[in-house]
């Protein structure tokens, strides 16, 4: 049977833009999260988080930097009770030309041939239009952009919805 989920962008969703993230002293969960999260899997849905790195490929942070870091948020999910299914993440930078980097797909479209995903029952949330123009690339039409993160031009986004945080997303899945 196919897995419905929520696609879950990093910076900027889960946790506060601090630009290229990757001391666990700097982050900081958004308000809110773990309880939307816990709301989505009551409903059915699973989570997995998508996330460009490019600061691995810029030289601002190491590999081991980010699993640290990936480590230690999965591990705060894990006590709130939350089961974040997997984490895939591009350590490109925009002149790699990679498939996996949003805007392109390739994250997305890896996670759905591993996890057997439903991706038109399923959701993302970013903060970014290249998070939105991925998800329709890998076949999601259900979208919501957050104001939590970087700025959003609301006159030309193509996301579904434009909501303030996480938090308000609960309302407009739960429908």
């Amino acid at each position: 049977m196919s897995k419905k989920v929520i696609f879950l962008d990093r910076d900027g969703v889960i946790n506060t833009e601090v630009g290229y993230l990757h001391r666990i002293e700097d982050f900081e969960f958004i308000n809110g999260v773990f309880e939307s999260c816990d709301s989505f899997t009551s409903i059915g849905y699973e989570i997995i988080i998508i996330t460009n790195q490019s600061g691995i490929s810029r030289g601002y942070y190491s590999l081991e930097d980010f699993y640290k870091v990936n480590n230690w948020m999965l591990s705060q999910f894990s006590l709130n009770k939350i089961n974040i299914l997997d984490v895939y993440f591009c350590p490109h930078g925009p002149e790699d030309n990679c498939n996996c980097r949003k805007p392109k797909p390739g994250m997305l479209i890896a996670a759905k041939e591993k996890h057997n995903i439903n991706m038109e029952q399923s959701w993302i949330i970013g903060d970014k239009e290249a998070d939105i123009q991925a998800a329709h690339q890998a076949g999601i039409s259900n979208t919501i952009l957050v104001r939590t993160g970087h700025k959003i031009d609301e006159t030309s986004s193509k996301s579904n919805y434009i909501l303030d945080s996480i938090v308000d997303s609960t309302d407009v899945i739960n429908f």
